[in-house]
Parts: C-alpha cells; sequence; structure tokens
C-alpha cells in the first residue's frame, strides 16, 4: 500500500512529460510535413503556369511546360538519394539530428528557387539553376518524410499510431492551401512573372519556424533504447536492403495508386481543366483548395479508423474505391458544369485520404527499429521514381497522344491496382511493439 502511494506521484509526472512530448512531436511532425508540401505544391503549380515560359521560352508551349515539369521530376529522382544519405543517418545517429540536417537542405533550396535570374537574364542557365536546387530540395526531401513519421509515432501508444501518424499527413491539404493561395495572392499583386517567387521566399521563412519547433523536440524512446541497448547498425542500407527488401520493395509500390492520383488531382487538374476545358484558372484553384479544406479532416478520421479495423485493410479499401473513381472523375470533369467539376475535384482528394490517412503509419510499421529511418525513407521515396516524379508527364503524353482523358483515366485504374495488391503482401504490424526487433517477435504483440 505504501509502495503504490509512493510511487503513483513519481509515475504521473513521467507520464505528463511523456505525453507533452507526443504532442510536441506531432506538431513539429505536422508543421513540417506541411512546409515539405508547400514547397512541391508550390513548384508543381508554378511549373505548369509559368516557368515554362520565363525559363524555356525557346521552346513552343507545350514543350516549355514539359521542360519545366522535367525539373519538377529532378527533384522526385533526387529523393531516393537523399533516402539512402540521410535515412542511415537517421539510424546512425538519431531521428532528430537527421530532421534538422534535412529542413537546412530544403531552406536553402527552396530560397534559391526564388530569386534564381530568368532565361531573359541569363539565358539557358536559369533552367540548368533551376534544375540543381530542385535536386538540393529533393535530397532534403527524402530524408525529411520518414523522420517527421517516426518521430510522433515512436512517442506514441501503439492503439493510437493510426491516428497519430495520419496527422503529419495533414501537410499534403494544409500545404496544398498555403501554395496555392500563396501564388493566388502574389500573382494577382504582382502579376505571373514576379509573384511566383515571393512564395518560394516566404517558404524559406517558414522552415525557419519549423527548424525552431522541432528544436524542441526530444529523441524518441525507440531510439534511445537502441541506443542504451547497443543495437545501433553499423550500415541500414545494407541491412535493410538484405533483411527487408521485400518491405522495401511493397511500400514503394503502394504509393503508385495514391501518389500519382495526388498530383493528377491537385496539379494536372488545372492545366487540364483551363487548357481543354476552358475554364477559369481561378475557379479551378479555388475547387481545389475547396477539395484540400475537407482533406483536413478526412485524413485524421481515415487514420482514427485503421486503428480500429487495420491500416492494411483499409489501404486495400482506399486502393479499391481510386480503381472504381478513376472513370468518373474524368467524366464529371468533362461535363463542363462547374457544380460537377467542383464535386468532382472535392470528392477526388476525400477518396485519395483512404490510402493516405494510414499509409504513413502502415510504412513506417512494416521496419523494424533499427533500420526504420532507411527503410521507410527508401520504400517511401522509390515511389519518387516510379510514381512522383513521372505522372505529370504521364498525364501530359497522354493526353497529347490520344487527346482524350480516358487515356489518363486506365493509367490511374493501373496505379490502384498496383496499391492494391502491394498492400495485400504487407504483413499487418499494428499491434507489434515498435521497440522490439522484429525478426526475433515476429508475433504481434497484444494490445
Amino acid at each position: 500500500m505504501t509502495t503504490s502511494t509512493a510511487t503513483a506521484p513519481a509515475r504521473r509526472p513521467t507520464r505528463d512529460r511523456h505525453d507533452r512530448q507526443v504532442v510536441r512531436a506531432v506538431v513539429a511532425a505536422t508543421f513540417g510535413s506541411t512546409i515539405v508540401w508547400y514547397d512541391l505544391f508550390l513548384y508543381g503549380f508554378a511549373a505548369t503556369l509559368v516557368l515554362g515560359r520565363l525559363f524555356f521560352p525557346a521552346s513552343d508551349p507545350y514543350a516549355g511546360t514539359l521542360m519545366a515539369l522535367g525539373t519538377y521530376a529532378a527533384g522526385f529522382a533526387a529523393r531516393p538519394v537523399g533516402a539512402l544519405l540521410l535515412g542511415r543517418l537517421g539510424d546512425r545517429i538519431g531521428r532528430r539530428a537527421t530532421l534538422i540536417a534535412s529542413f537546412l537542405l530544403i531552406a536553402l533550396g527552396t530560397l534559391l528557387i526564388g530569386v534564381v535570374p530568368d532565361h531573359d537574364r541569363i539565358g539557358i542557365l536559369g533552367g540548368i539553376l533551376l534544375g540543381l536546387l530542385r535536386i538540393v530540395q529533393g535530397i532534403g526531401m527524402g530524408g525529411q518524410w520518414a523522420g517527421s513519421v517516426l518521430l510522433p509515432v515512436e512517442w506514441g501508444h501503439r492503439g493510437r499510431r493510426g491516428f497519430i501518424g495520419s496527422v503529419p499527413q495533414l501537410g499534403v491539404p494544409a500545404g496544398l492551401l498555403l501554395a496555392y493561395g500563396s501564388l493566388r495572392l502574389f500573382t494577382l499583386w504582382l502579376g505571373q512573372d514576379a509573384g511566383w517567387r515571393l512564395p518560394f521566399v516566404l517558404g524559406f521563412l517558414l522552415v525557419a519556424v519549423a527548424l525552431y519547433v522541432r528544436l524542441g523536440v526530444r529523441e524518441t524512446p525507440v531510439f534511445t533504447k537502441l541506443l542504451a541497448e547497443r543495437r545501433i547498425e553499423e550500415a541500414p542500407v545494407v541491412t535493410a536492403l538484405a533483411r527487408q527488401w521485400r518491405e522495401v520493395v511493397l511500400t514503394a509500390l503502394l504509393r503508385t495508386g495514391q501518389q500519382a492520383p495526388l498530383l493528377l488531382f491537385t496539379a494536372f487538374v488545372v492545366t487540364y481543366a483551363t487548357g481543354t476545358l476552358k475554364f477559369a484558372e481561378s475557379q479551378v484553384t479555388d475547387y481545389v483548395l475547396i477539395g484540400a479544406a475537407v482533406s483536413l479532416f478526412t485524413v485524421p478520421f481515415w487514420g482514427f479508423l485503421s486503428d480500429l479495423v487495420g491500416r492494411k485493410r483499409l489501404v486495400m479499401a482506399g486502393a479499391v474505391a481510386m480503381l472504381l473513381w478513376s472513370y468518373p472523375y474524368w467524366a464529371l470533369l468533362n461535363s463542363g458544369v462547374p457544380v460537377l467539376a467542383l464535386a468532382a475535384v472535392v470528392a477526388s482528394l476525400a477518396i485519395h485520404d483512404i490510402q493516405a490517412g494510414p499509409q504513413a503509419t502502415l510504412i513506417v510499421e512494416s521496419f523494424t527499429g533499427r533500420v526504420r529511418y532507411t527503410g521507410a525513407s527508401l520504400g517511401y521515396h522509390l515511389a519518387s521514381l516510379t510514381t512522383d516524379g513521372p505522372a505529370l508527364l504521364v498525364a501530359a503524353a497522354l493526353l497529347q497522344a490520344f487527346h482524350t482523358s480516358v487515356a489518363i483515366a486506365v493509367y490511374m485504374g493501373a496505379c490502384a491496382v498496383v496499391s492494391l495488391v502491394s498492400a495485400a503482401l504487407l504483413r499487418d504490424r499494428r499491434l507489434q511493439d515498435m521497440s522490439v526487433e522484429y525478426d526475433e517477435h515476429p508475433v504481434a504483440v497484444p494490445a
């Protein structure tokens, strides 16, 4: 009796401190994720509307847009490199320090993109610099995502990991709102040729704030335990590819049916709706912004639901929903009726979120602690080569070749099937203790 009374007050402050760290980790991860997606959407939107004309004016408009989208794809191609370099650091020196390093790279690339001279000032060198800076950003982003999810998930309770891991995914709709909103504001104020630059400078300032927030978060208990037990992996990249290559491949393919449609729903739709369907640009971006606002609620909802029904099962359901939605989406847009186009855009993001909400936690849960940063980074960012980078280029090429959105709908449906099969082949580890070595204890631990 005396013992329990004496220890209760000691446990409460420890639990309170732990809960505060969970909250700080979630806030820091969400804020950081928002900035990364802000930069991504900002560049993608600028590439489809203005960068081709300013940096590649010698080409015809279609070729110029493709060249600008090529620099966009270069950033995605650099992400697996960042995953290799920074993922290794995340498993060797810790999650927190690696996140800081990744954000410094992102901040540098973002600021310089906003001030790089265009073709009228330095010729084709401007386009080359643009591509190089996207590569710098891509390397930083390659090490950022896994840390942003690991930080709150490894601090959180296993029964709430789906919800906790979904909150940083709010960076997608929040970044979309900030990117499109700021770009519209500044281009209306200063015109497209000058107004596109200020949001990138603003992005640099936001990265600085995100860095400050993350400095207040301590290292995760999982990595601290790895240090204490001297289980730090000397070569996490080699070990991840040798011991968990299956998970690396499957988590990369898992993102296909979520990420490719996302880029079509948010970036390509602006070009398609304005160029082919003759919608006003402001009208289409308003639709996307409304859809993003809805996603602020649907993303955490699906993350919460994944704690109840299972992440694997929910991601598979989301892939089926995307497959069924691939043709109706384009049919509604092609109707040319504003209210139907609005319904298509808003519904598309809500359907996308069925996969996006639980996906982050499903990916990081797939890897044992010694190689979790590396494995999750590689899995997530290898999709940059197969999905993120090519998606806009594939859609533009299909439209140019077939002159119909049906070809793009078939592409979306095929991507959804890839995600469905990949999710089905992944192991469900939602009840697994994340601090336990997976190879030694493959059976789930009861909650």
